[in-house]
């Protein structure tokens, strides 16, 4: 059987909203596809897997970040190797944050990040909480957000989508995470990826590409999770 190897990035410091279950989906609908899904855990100190295909993160308090900074810092550059090469990732809230340059704390801590994105979070005083829905390429996408973080795009900084309903990035400028090649970054938890099937495919899809140079998908059955997206259509922030 074909294998893909996911890569989940500090499992137990980044997972404060159930983002782990972003693996789970992955994991089966990979499966679900004819893949064989392969599960590695990084945390701090271990080195990275030599065969990673894609990554995934998830969200964290600011303590948590802190924690994590030095060891972010210290695979930063494969990360970034890892990018340029196409490698699909999906980075949610904390790890979204450092993924940017920086994110600046309400008692002005500087947390590095390794600059994936071209952009920065700022705390603010206002926590941004309740449904979110964006307008992306891949359709529209569902998630709840919960962060008192301000991302800022720079303008060569690519969004993951225009925020239709909610705050997104910075309750300003409507727009909701970025993308860099095939890097995602976003607010979208719930988790992400069960509440838009279609988006997880896409991830399956890139990694599939670049590992086996096609992907031919199985037409899978997702009517819990379109009655689901249904329901969140209809939900006020």
């Amino acid at each position: 059987m074909k294998k893909i190897h996911i890569l989940h990035l500090y499992p137990n410091e980044m997972n404060i909203y159930g983002d782990r279950g972003n693996l789970l989906a992955l994991k089966f609908r990979l499966q679900q596809h004819g893949i064989e899904p392969v599960i590695h855990f990084h945390h701090a100190k271990q080195a990275l897997p030599q065969k990673i295909d894609i990554v995934l993160g998830g969200g964290g308090q600011d303590s948590a970040q802190s924690d994590i900074q030095n060891d972010v810092l210290r695979v930063g550059n494969k990360l970034h190797r890892l990018a340029e090469a196409g490698v699909p990732m999906l980075m949610i809230c904390g790890m979204y944050q450092l993924f940017c340059h920086r994110f600046v704390t309400q008692d002005n801590q500087e947390i590095k990040g390794i600059g994936i994105f071209n952009a920065e979070t700022i705390a603010s005083n206002m926590r941004m909480v309740g449904n979110l829905k964006v307008s992306s390429e891949f359709g529209i996408l569902y998630g709840f957000e919960n962060h008192s973080g301000r991302t800022f795009l720079a303008k060569d900084q690519s969004a993951l989508g225009k925020v239709l309903r909610g705050n997104g990035n910075n309750g300003r400028d409507k727009t909701e995470g970025a993308r860099t090649n095939n890097v995602f970054g976003a607010y979208l938890h719930g988790p992400m990826l069960p509440n838009n099937p279609n988006f997880a495919d896409t991830l399956i899809a890139l990694a599939a590409k670049n590992v086996f140079g096609e992907f031919k998908p199985t037409k899978l059955d997702d009517q819990l999770a379109e009655l689901a997206r249904a329901g969140a259509s209809k939900r006020a922030y």
